[in-house]
């Protein structure tokens, strides 16, 4: 009985320091939201952090933020979609019927066809603005999570802003681009685990098990929506690579079963393909932001080849306008702290630097960046990498005039 006792009262304690962090966390995403221009970096730490946004209500607000769409976006009509002779629209029909699972479970058929009815909308309004854009399978999977948490008005211009950007060489007429951005897959497993990386190239099974992942923000294939949005805090504050490096710890993860697994193609790619519905994600969003800083896509792009890749070439812009909603004093403030703690963190790794001389050049760079990443470990690495650097390889486009 005495154990007993102590099991509840620590369970009892346990969940009241919880509901403290939440409390606080959501007096920091109010007050973030409230700073004038909105403190769009200290938004990108919360949704990196343990537990995300929290709630759909605090997204509908703070995702706009993230993509620098305008608030006011909820006070336009949105206009009318041409169904008939639209060359994408039977596609997009037949992929939307197959979206069932994609619902809340018990949700009225009613409601659920008018979602779906919504969701053909959107999709067909995005892709009309942006004749560029080119519809792929499992464009509609990203689109109903968007649908479900902020309606179909705010879904509209963050789809379209996200497809302009994030998703930008998935919807390419070719899958060259998307072909390149699942070749950094094999780069980072092998940095991390050598063993892993020899067994799946001995095996051949490439890396086509991942692509369901990476073009649909893993949301076709999580079966708990709580999942699914938490991811999507984390890619929405990240750069566009993200759900790669996300795919890569997925499969470290799982290195035993892996590694035990028969070293053929088929049966490797079976294993892969199906993808755990009880991943530890806390613990995965952390070691993909560690990699994220440990081994950039800077140093991961001859590996990778040399195609170009859209969405990291804008990023540098689209980081620096959704940083810049309101500029005033307060940003201009924000700028010199964070051009201090550049410099603070320039000069901790040149003294590591010379105290590593002995080292080999790729590893001193790879102990200076663990030291540098320790900083900010309370705020997640990769905040560290999204909110204080920019992309030294991305040139200067004029996106946001």
């Amino acid at each position: 009985m005495k154990t007993s006792r102590i099991g509840t009262a620590s369970a009892l304690l346990n969940g009241n320091q919880n509901d403290d962090r939440r409390q606080r966390k959501m007096a920091d995403i109010a007050q973030a939201l409230q700073t004038s221009p909105a403190d769009v970096a200290a938004l990108r730490r919360m949704a990196i952090s343990e537990g995300g946004l929290l709630t759909d209500e605090i997204r509908c607000q703070v995702w706009p933020r993230l993509l620098n769409v305008p608030p006011n976006i909820l006070e336009q009509e949105p206009e009318t979609v041409e169904r008939d002779n639209n060359k994408d629209y039977n596609q997009v029909l037949l992929d939307v019927q197959r979206s069932l699972r994609r619902f809340p479970p018990g949700m009225p058929d009613e409601q659920r066809e008018g979602l779906q009815e919504e969701l053909i909308d959107i999709i067909l309004r995005v892709l009309k603005r942006n004749p560029q854009l080119h519809y792929y399978q499992g464009y509609h999977d990203i689109v109903v999570t968007f649908l479900l948490v902020v309606g179909e008005r705010l879904a509209t211009a963050l789809v379209e802003k996200l497809s302009t950007h994030h998703l930008r060489d998935f919807m390419d007429p070719t899958m060259d681009n998307t072909k390149h951005i699942l070749n950094y897959l094999m780069p980072i497993i092998e940095r991390v685990n050598p063993d892993v990386h020899d067994f799946m190239q001995q095996a051949e099974v490439g890396t086509v098990f991942a692509l369901s992942w990476l073009i649909t923000w893993f949301g076709h294939v999580l079966s708990d929506f709580r999942h699914v949005v938490r991811l999507y805090d984390f890619f929405l504050a990240c750069h566009p690579l993200m759900p790669i490096y996300f795919a890569a710890v997925i499969v470290l993860h799982r290195e035993e079963e892996v590694l035990e697994c028969e070293c053929d193609m088929a049966m490797v790619h079976h294993l892969l393909s199906q993808i755990p519905q009880d991943l530890p994600y806390e613990t995965l969003i952390s070691r993909a932001g560690d990699l994220f800083v440990q081994f950039p896509p800077s140093e991961l792009a001859r590996e990778a080849a040399s195609h170009h890749c859209m969405a990291t070439t804008t990023f540098k812009d689209f980081d620096l306008a959704s940083t810049q909603q309101r500029p005033d004093s307060v940003l201009h403030r924000r700028r010199r702290q964070l051009q201090l703690q550049q410099q603070q963190q320039q000069q901790q790794q040149e003294a590591l630097e010379r105290s590593a001389a002995v080292a080999r050049p790729s590893m001193t760079r790879r102990f200076v960046r663990l030291a540098v990443m320790g900083l900010t470990v309370a705020l997640g690495a990769a905040a560290l990498a999204v909110v204080n650097t920019a992309l030294e390889w991305a040139p200067k486009l004029d996106l946001f005039p």
